[in-house]
């Protein structure tokens, strides 16, 4: 996904649930919950006009083998005028960056999780320290990410990022609804620990600042190493859901309004084969593959194909295969199972670390390929503009 942003030429459409409001510049792609699809990067960059995509800031992504259609962006980020990474890796988009600001190892940074615990059926916290202080001269990702901020707001770099810190960490303890004088004395230190620190004083257990003495801070959660269990999940569906009768919509008019397209796709020619992406639990997307022990072994980065597609195209179990869209055509070792469904073959999502100028010599000794070179563009999902990547029609052939 893209944000909505000035750059790429966006206009702006009638008022509405934070869909369709504006417009991509090149593709008229409308935008769905402020942000746009990814697939329109490489055409609002290598497409001339007004509003054309000059600069490009990438925080520890990899989009030439994420994005749909990475062909095109691989080619296309060569024409910006300026590209920034963050990122600790020289890889496949990175490579493409004038500069590269590396952050701190995640053993050098402190961590307090708070997403996962979203899925968990208690409600518990922990803190955990880093395992090693990072160099003195090593600035850390929140001093980048600030800096750069302030850049690309027009503010001088050379500003005191503590300053911009303490006047972003003010605004959260306002709409948190704490003193933010109060927070700002309790949490002097720039950064993002005074961050957790207030979610976790001004959440349900808490001291408030002050207000109860015996709620819990930062401080007191560190002394638990362990972490702390506060008890089962308690329901909060009465107090964070804001429609006017209580309840939670199930059928909001965006995703209702296009079921009489989805009605009319059920009568469209059924393709004879279709491509799904996969992971591998050794594999979390790109970053991964660069670690030996976890690309050991067998290949993984293989077509998977039920035995009567290939006998009917004459694939070989450990041949190499032709795989071809609309898209493009990439070749890839065949695996023959019964555990693919006839009609649907997969391809691994992540690879393809053969690009020259990176610096992951494991990787690119198990390159395998990229599947998002076969996504089309506008192949997506239309209410939410998300590329669709399953359901990729494709033919297979023998190499």
């Amino acid at each position: 996904r893209a944000h909505v942003g000035q750059a790429g030429g966006c206009d702006r459409g009638p008022a509405g649930m934070g869909f369709g409001r504006q417009h991509s510049r090149v593709r008229r792609a409308p935008e769905a919950l402020g942000q746009f699809p990814l697939s329109c990067l490489a055409e609002e960059i290598d497409t001339p006009g007004p509003g054309q995509i000059k600069a490009l800031v990438v925080i520890c992504g990899n989009p030439v083998i994420s994005a749909p259609d990475a062909g095109r962006l691989d080619a296309a980020l060569p024409q910006l005028d300026a590209m920034i990474s963050l990122d600790n890796a020289l890889n496949e988009t990175s490579r493409h960056a004038d500069v590269i600001l590396p952050g701190l190892s995640a053993l050098e940074q402190p961590h307090c999780d708070e997403l996962l615990w979203g899925w968990a059926t208690r409600s518990a916290a922990k803190w955990s320290p880093p395992l090693f202080p990072p160099a003195e001269d090593r600035p850390h990702e929140w001093e980048i990410l600030l800096r750069l901020g302030a850049i690309c707001a027009g503010i001088p770099p050379d500003t005191d990022a503590a300053a911009i810190d303490d006047g972003y960490f003010s605004n959260l303890a306002a709409l948190s609804g704490a003193d933010p004088e109060a927070a700002l004395a309790a949490s002097p230190e720039p950064g993002p620990e005074r961050l957790n620190d207030l979610a976790i004083r001004m959440g349900p257990w808490g001291d408030r600042y002050g207000e109860n003495s015996e709620g819990l801070t930062l401080e007191k959660l560190k002394e638990h190493p362990d972490g702390v269990d506060f008890g089962p999940m308690v329901p909060r569906i009465d107090e964070i859901v804001l429609h006017d009768d209580g309840k939670i919509d199930l059928a909001p008019g965006h995703i209702i309004g296009d079921v009489g397209r989805l009605a009319d796709r059920l009568d469209r020619p059924v393709e004879p084969l279709v491509l799904t992406s996969r992971r591998h639990l050794r594999s979390n997307n790109s970053w991964m593959h660069n670690v030996r022990v976890l690309v050991s072994g067998k290949d993984r980065c293989t077509l998977l194909i039920h035995p009567d597609d290939a006998a009917a195209r004459g694939v070989d179990d450990g041949a190499v295969a032709v795989v071809s869209s609309s898209n493009g055509s990439i070749e890839v070792s065949a695996e023959v199972s019964d555990e693919m469904m006839p009609g649907v073959v997969s391809l691994p999502h992540g690879w393809g670390h053969d690009k020259p100028g990176t610096r992951q010599s494991v990787a690119r000794e198990h390159a395998g390929v990229n599947n998002n070179l076969l996504a089309p563009p506008d192949f997506l999902d239309v209410p939410s503009g998300n590329a669709a990547v399953n359901g990729i029609p494709v033919e297979v052939v023998p190499a």
